[in-house]
């Protein structure tokens, strides 16, 4: 299978998760990565606000803002329309759905960040494997706005890729601008790929 049905077969699973299924799958993911201390005083944390069936990652936003995180939301860049900034998510954000439907902050870019700025980086995907590949929507959004990563050994941002565990596939072929994720954090258990 490619990529391509991978993520198609992927999407509709995922998808196919009633409401139910969702919340409880979100927080015993969120109770796994709470126990690990994640989120420092201070820390500069990407996040996303759940689409399409994606693992909701809201109480994990909560968890890092009750440590004293900051939060930020990815928003495309207005400049090269492939790669993504992120702007400081709080409760009181003004949000504006971009061209995809997906809210986003409404802030001029001179306010935003770029992943290097992130400590942490909570990711979505429609597919990864234990070897911390991923398979996203199939913009390229992520890995163009992670590209520094591949070129230098970088330590931070910390990727976490957040799925549920129908998600995974035994095998993922790695594409050379595919950068890996460091850690998966399922419902089940939390998948360490690499240490840093």
């Amino acid at each position: 299978m490619d990529s391509g049905e991978i993520r198609g077969q992927l999407r509709v699973k995922r998808c196919s998760l009633t409401e139910q299924q969702q919340e409880l799958a979100a927080q015993q993911m969120s109770l796994l990565v709470n126990k690990e201390s994640f989120f420092i005083q201070g820390s500069r944390v990407g996040v996303y606000l759940a689409n399409d069936g994606e693992m909701d990652p809201s109480l994990l936003v909560s968890a890092a803002r009750t440590a004293g995180c900051y939060c930020f939301l990815p928003v495309i860049d207005p400049l090269n329309a492939h790669s993504l900034y992120f702007a400081q998510y709080d409760l009181d954000t003004e949000l504006k759905a971009n061209r995809y439907g997906i809210l986003e902050p409404v802030v001029e870019q001179a306010m935003m960040l770029s992943a290097k700025d992130l400590d942490i980086l909570l990711m979505p995907l429609v597919a990864f494997d234990r070897e911390g590949t991923r398979i996203g929507m199939g913009g390229g959004f992520y890995d163009r706005s992670l590209a520094f990563m591949a070129e230098a050994e970088y330590l931070k941002p910390t990727l976490i890729g957040l799925a549920h565990s129908l998600q995974e596939i035994p095998h993922l072929i790695r594409q050379q601008w595919d950068i890996p994720l460091h850690l998966i954090a399922t419902e089940k258990e939390i998948i360490c790929v690499k240490q840093k």
